[in-house]
């Protein structure tokens, strides 16, 4: 029988669908003809499949050759599909032996001399082929590690076609040649693939912010260390506000060294949208801390949320999921892409719709704004040395959509640092490694309080649940539901000053908030001052 299948994967976003490749031989002129929606690069693959086949030592077969790739009303698109291709191919030549073959899921990129190049997306393609109950994956050697992390599937990684075939054929595998000693394998380059759009200006410094970042570093600042910790304990949004050089960076690059490792299933889904952006490092499969995305002021809406031509690529709001997103100078930002942050904000994803199909993306982030509080960054209401005209702060301040700063938990303004605090000699705050286990604690407090239920964090349990199951002490939200009466709060805004007054009281060790831990959600909420210490040891 002159027909041959095997399986490969179509990846939508961060999501796969199993496809089925095959490859039917007929009599008649030789001719290859791919079919089933392909893109240009999975078109080209002919080519690069014969020549590959014939470079291993296969023979081509010199018929009619009609390779299908079903479902034909997906669309597929990228070089994966090429050792699917050509084992199909094979099979339906009986070079190898097409029943082998059925229960397959192959993944990879030929080069024309027949060697396995990896490509992007290989965690999510397993787990799609997991999750439609296949047990067995052949990868690209460099990628097996990266596919071996889904638990039940066997995964197989060749170097190159030959070997395959000699496994498959059950075959003396050969030995492939490694390049010369001391030269970077040009294989591992379809790890990581620079400039993908989406990713440009971005990157992923979970690896680097446990060393020589430390909170100890940035002095004075106590309001804006205290909302840092707040926000990495209960995972809530923050607003830094305040003159050049007073320590807005320096905290927000301190702030992903401080929240807990990635558990097993968030690991899997940051390392999922870093392997289908091009992103992930050669030689580190797992991404298990949480990543830091800080793209340039000058970013576009594609670059955020997410988009580009064709299938649309992960922006930096799913590239910094479950991690930190920081927004330097923000209000330089084009205002409409900030203003499409607020779904993803709420919604925890952000879906992209486009011709070619749509797409959703998780987006659950941890988002860091900072601003100068005017255009030359002097304005402060205990000074005068700005010199711009009211008119332009207003419309410098304006930049920033009421909606979106209601939507940010804590607003922190930080205060120039003065001679007397840069030269005092061991002054110096709480270390990270304080300062973490801590927010640890905190965390495991509200997972406690909140098992059985689909939240984790204080910042995802909806208002109405607040109000209607964990209750604060009897009077302590008096002065906030006052600030409501005045239009000072929102009821959104009242919900998240309850949010961060768990927060609080999870810090401190309290069962429950009491009015002390409120007054400090209101002061971080508000920045109107309510008589309470600021640093969180001086609460415990």
């Amino acid at each position: 029988m002159a027909f041959a299948r095997t399986c490969s994967v179509a990846l939508v976003g961060v999501e796969g669908v199993v496809v089925e490749v095959q490859a039917d031989l007929e009599p008649g002129v030789a001719a290859f003809t791919l079919v089933g929606l392909p893109d240009k690069s999975l078109t080209e693959s002919k080519d690069r499949v014969r020549a590959a086949v014939v470079n291993s030592g296969a023979a081509w077969p010199q018929k009619k050759l009609t390779v299908g790739l079903s479902p034909a009303s997906v669309p597929k698109s990228g070089s994966g599909f090429d050792l699917a291709v050509a084992a199909a191919v094979l099979g339906a030549a009986e070079r190898i032996d097409p029943r082998v073959l059925a229960d397959i899921v192959m993944i990879g990129e030929l080069g024309l001399d027949g060697r396995v190049r990896p490509v992007r997306g290989v965690l999510p393609a397993v787990l799609a082929a997991a999750d439609a109950g296949y047990e067995q994956v052949v990868v690209p050697e460099c990628a097996a590690a990266e596919a071996s992390l889904v638990p039940g599937v066997s995964v197989l990684g060749v170097r190159s076609l030959r070997q395959l075939i000699a496994i498959l054929a059950d075959e003396p595998v050969p030995d492939e040649e490694q390049d010369e000693h001391g030269r970077p394998d040009p294989l591992l380059a379809g790890l990581r693939v620079p400039g993908t759009g989406a990713a440009t200006g971005m990157h992923s410094a979970g690896t680097a912010h446990d060393h020589g970042h430390d909170l100890a570093d940035v002095v004075g600042q106590t309001s804006a260390r205290t909302a840092v910790e707040v926000a990495a304990a209960g995972g809530h949004h923050l607003f830094l506000e305040g003159p050049p050089g007073a320590g807005k960076t320096m905290l927000a690059e301190r702030l992903p060294a401080i929240l807990p490792r990635l558990g097993r299933q968030e690991s899997l889904e940051v390392t999922a949208v870093h392997s289908v952006a091009g992103l992930l490092p050669p030689g580190k499969p797992l991404i298990d801390v949480a990543p830091y995305c800080a793209p340039h002021h000058s970013a576009t809406m594609q670059a955020l949320v997410g988009g580009g031509q064709g299938i649309a690529r992960p922006g930096a709001v799913s590239l910094s999921h479950r991690g930190v997103l920081f927004l330097d100078e923000t209000p330089e930002f084009n205002s409409q892409a900030l203003d499409a942050l607020r779904q993803p904000l709420e919604a925890g994803h952000v879906v992209i719709a486009r011709s070619a199909g749509v797409v959703r993306f998780p987006a659950k982030f941890l988002m860091v704004l900072a601003a100068n509080p005017c255009p030359c960054g002097r304005f402060s209401q205990r000074d005068d040395l700005c010199e711009c005209p009211p008119a332009v702060i207003r419309r410098y301040q304006a930049r920033l959509s009421g909606p979106l700063l209601d939507r940010v938990d804590l607003r922190v303004e930080v205060d120039r640092i003065t001679r007397t605090e840069l030269t005092a000699v061991g002054a110096g705050g709480e270390s990270t490694a304080t300062v973490a286990d801590r927010v640890r604690a905190a965390r495991e407090r509200a997972v406690e309080r909140l098992a059985g239920t689909p939240w984790c964090t204080n910042s995802e349990v909806p208002g109405r649940e607040l109000r209607s199951r964990w209750y604060a002490v009897p009077g302590a939200m008096d002065e906030a539901e006052r600030n409501l009466e005045r239009g000072v709060l929102t009821a959104r805004g009242l919900d998240r000053v309850l949010r961060v007054a768990w927060t609080v009281a999870d810090l401190v060790g309290h069962d429950r908030p009491d009015a002390t831990d409120v007054a400090l959600a209101l002061q971080l909420r508000t920045g109107v001052p309510r008589g309470v210490p600021m640093a969180i040891g001086a609460l415990t």
